[in-house]
């Protein structure tokens, strides 16, 4: 009996044990069953004393994905991204300012013989109606820009407008703006100059003093000072314009839109640009152009350049200075003056 009662202790112990086991095995079972649900809900199992399991679960964990980069940096973001590159190109050794401002001016003299080359090939169209000849001039010449801006290179008309930024929020100085301004402006007039060198050794324009570009330099040389300088002005409002909205651009399409539009409406309108005309302007001179030499510095580059300046510096990187900047902060937070009493007459 005693016999029968020891063994029957045995059997339900080796039953419990198993009914454990077993709990358990159905428990690893189920948890790798929500392996695959894990990231939705986390799910706890907990055996009880009558071999129970317990799952309770906590409320769903969402995961966490990097935000996409948006398609274009809001205003404020614009500004701070134009005074870092602003900076950066303060920053940067004078021979490799130079050599870059070559590229540029090699890049912007693609886009004018693209253009003059149109233009000679619609005179014609351009007789009948010039209006569809600038049409068409002005949608060719922004790919020079786009270039410039997306291979990297030194654009002086641009860089008066990034630079300025990058003074005004102390992260540059003035020597090195002025380092930058000066290696940018006279690598622009190398390689504008050596491209003018090379169309003309190509043979693919006719050499004709009546030619388009010939016909451009006789108009550009020809404008009074106080009209070059404001076309200036507006031109490089519109290509600062444009530098700023490319650089604020995350993708190579957004760039390639904000590069174009301006540009076109700079040509079409008839604006003056100072690196456009070192290529255009000399070209029209090597061709047979009635202009001097110092016609053309006087009367059209330096007017236009000094105009390109005032953009850039002032009705770009100064008035965004004064929106975003720490100018327009310092002006924001100064302390209002107190009103004054009225004073009281004195008694007689």
């Amino acid at each position: 009996m005693d016999t029968l009662k020891c063994q029957g202790s045995i059997f339900r112990t080796r039953s419990t044990a198993g009914q454990r086991s077993s709990a358990c095995w159905m428990g690893q079972r189920v948890g790798r069953a929500i392996c695959g649900v894990a990231s939705v809900s986390q799910i706890t199992i907990q055996p009880s004393n009558n071999n129970h399991m317990h799952i309770s679960s906590s409320p769903p964990v969402p995961e966490a994905h990097p935000a996409p980069p948006p398609g274009v940096l809001p205003p404020i973001g614009a500004y701070n991204n134009i005074v870092s590159l602003g900076a950066a190109k303060a920053a940067m050794p004078a021979w490799k300012t130079f050599l870059m401002g070559v590229m540029a001016g090699c890049y912007i003299s693609f886009g004018g013989f693209l253009a003059i080359m149109l233009a000679t090939m619609c005179s014609g169209l351009g007789v009948t109606s010039p209006i569809l000849t600038r049409l068409v001039m002005g949608a060719l010449f922004p790919f020079g820009l786009l270039v410039t801006l997306v291979c990297g290179a030194e654009l002086y008309t641009g860089n008066t407008a990034l630079v300025t930024a990058a003074v005004l929020e102390n992260k540059a100085t003035v020597q090195g703006l002025l380092k930058n301004w000066s290696c940018s402006y006279l690598g622009n007039l190398v390689g504008s100059l050596a491209m003018v060198a090379v169309v003309s050794a190509t043979g693919l324009l006719p050499v004709s003093p009546t030619g388009v570009a010939a016909s451009m330099a006789v108009a550009k040389s020809s404008l009074p000072f106080g009209q070059a300088f404001v076309r200036g002005v507006l031109c490089n409002w519109l290509v600062c314009s444009a530098v700023w909205m490319a650089s604020a651009a995350t993708s190579l399409p957004g760039k390639a839109v904000a590069a174009y539009l301006p540009v076109m409406a700079f040509i079409t309108l008839g604006l003056e640009h100072s690196v456009a005309n070192m290529f255009m302007c000399t070209l029209g001179i090597v061709q047979g152009a009635p202009v001097s030499w110092a016609t053309f510095l006087t009367g059209n580059l330096l007017p236009v350049t000094l105009g390109n300046t005032f953009a850039g510096a002032v009705c770009m990187a100064g008035a965004y200075a004064l929106c975003f900047g720490a100018i327009g902060k310092a002006l924001s937070s100064r302390p209002a003056a107190a009103p004054t009493a009225p004073q009281q007459p004195a008694a007689a």
